[in-house]
């Protein structure tokens, strides 16, 4: 396999979950601004959504969009447990999450790094991103992980995405659960190699 990746960004998420995961693949940069990769190929040929992450299968065939993503990932090592088992409520729950962190963290994010942006959408994002995260640090306060007592994909996309706060001036401080839940997961070996292969740790 080979994924496609931008530093940091929600790429980081697969990224994360193939070490956890302890499957071989290669990694592809991606300039987003100029949508070359480091081999010098146009990434719009690859994916002409033209964003990472993307996943190329072994036999050719590409799987986008972080969520799913980390899904096929862990369906393909099943014994590490980074999701539960396809069908139950378990499964489901986690499913919710990360259409969760998809559609109401990431999307939001995403106006707080474009330069484009209007003042008024950037505070309405820190707005709908304020009404939302006390939800995650709501669950936070009672368990280790986010879908439970074991980590699993959802974790390595909300870390991913929680990340980002630093970076866009989303302050974290009135949630202590979050700061924790951040330095708890960036302990994890998997998430050093993660962002250490990506140049974001020395």
């Amino acid at each position: 396999m080979k994924l496609y990746f931008s530093p940091g960004a929600c790429s980081l998420s697969p990224h994360i979950a193939l070490l956890e995961a302890g499957l071989p693949c290669h990694t592809e940069q991606v300039d987003l601004g100029t949508k070359m990769t480091a081999s010098g190929i146009d990434y719009r040929t690859i994916n002409p959504k033209g964003y990472v992450p993307a996943l190329e299968l072994d036999d050719g065939s590409l799987l986008t969009e972080a969520a799913v993503v980390v899904q096929y990932i862990a369906d393909q090592a099943p014994d590490k447990q980074l999701a539960a088992p396809a069908g139950t409520l378990a499964r489901y729950r986690q499913m919710a999450w990360l259409n969760f962190i998809a559609t109401e963290l990431h999307k939001n994010f995403g106006p707080l790094f474009n330069p484009a942006a209007s003042g008024e959408l950037k505070n309405t994002a820190r707005a709908n991103l304020a009404k939302r995260l006390p939800e995650v640090a709501r669950v936070l306060e009672s368990q280790e992980f986010l879908a439970g007592e074991r980590f699993s994909v959802a974790d390595c996309y909300l870390f991913t995405v929680l990340s980002w706060s630093g970076h866009v001036q989303v302050a974290l401080d009135a949630w202590p659960q979050l700061g924790a839940y951040l330095a708890r997961i960036a302990a994890r070996p998997a998430v050093q190699q993660a962002l250490r292969d990506e140049g974001l740790l020395g």
